[in-house]
């Protein structure tokens, strides 16, 4: 059987502060298979955002193992991790495929090829003809459409993402999780996407990693079929309104029981 690509077992992490030590994530354990895309969902404050920043390498562990790749999948965290915010963080000097182009000039790829394949990613992502454009003259959504084409320009294996549609109306919000569907099938990158929003979970995730309440760790894997139908027709089928509702139950009664120990 092949190694995952992305291997957590028994991972802690504690923040030291001057006035007391607190413990983030604690015996955190999980596999993910390579192109999968897996959805993280959980209580506030259960330490989502600390496991992204551990996938990407940032953050010393206190014990535990985390493994990225394998021999027969190398992985270099300088050049395989694209990383998307709730915010685009667009250089507001730089043009639309200035931005995009970014990484390929931080990693010193080929300028010549990169500028083509900006092209086609902002195309890709429905931002053809806007390249010269700056990103105060596009709307919110749009923006985010750029840094996801960022994000992929220098075709990374891993795509760290957090709460990159949490800050958008609906309408936008709908298309977006539509355009990374797309995005994801034709690109076959390994993506790790947190949300706060249950109904994206359901619909993005090849598998939904539930989190416990602070200190977080893994309560439930929840394997979901891939989505057959844009984003706004999934979310009215019972069977994945089930889904949702299984999962609404569970952090319903984590934050229950949260409230209860303040």
């Amino acid at each position: 059987m092949a190694e995952p690509f992305i291997h957590l077992a028994s991972v802690r992490k504690a923040y030291h502060t001057r006035g007391a030590d607190f413990l983030a994530i604690s015996e955190a354990s999980f596999d993910v298979e390579a192109g999968e895309l897996v959805a993280l969902v959980g209580p506030s404050g259960c330490g989502k955002t600390t496991l992204l920043k551990i996938l990407a390498g940032l953050p010393p562990l206190d014990s535990g193992e985390v493994r990225i790749g394998s021999p027969t999948q190398p992985f270099d965290p300088s050049r395989d991790i694209g990383m998307v915010f709730q915010q685009p963080l667009l250089l507001k000097w730089r043009r639309v495929i200035d931005n995009v182009l970014l990484p390929a000039e931080i990693l010193g790829l080929p300028m010549a090829q990169s500028r083509a394949r900006a092209r086609d990613l902002l195309a890709l992502v429905g931002l053809k003809g806007k390249e010269a454009m700056y990103p105060y003259e596009l709307s919110g959504g749009m923006q985010q459409r750029a840094a996801i084409a960022r994000a992929l320009i220098h075709d990374p294996k891993l795509i760290l993402m957090d709460e990159p549609f949490g800050a958008l109306d609906p309408p936008t919000r709908t298309r977006m999780q539509d355009n990374l569907v797309q995005l994801w099938r034709e690109q076959s990158p390994t993506i790790f996407f947190i949300t706060h929003s249950i109904e994206e979970a359901v619909f993005l995730g090849d598998h939904i990693l539930l989190f416990s309440n602070s200190p977080g760790t893994v309560l439930q894997t929840i394997r979901v079929p891939p989505p057959d139908r844009p984003s706004i027709e999934m979310q009215r089928d019972p069977k994945f309104q089930a889904i949702v509702t299984e999962i609404r139950d569970v952090i319903d009664r984590l934050e229950s029981s949260n409230r209860a120990g303040d």
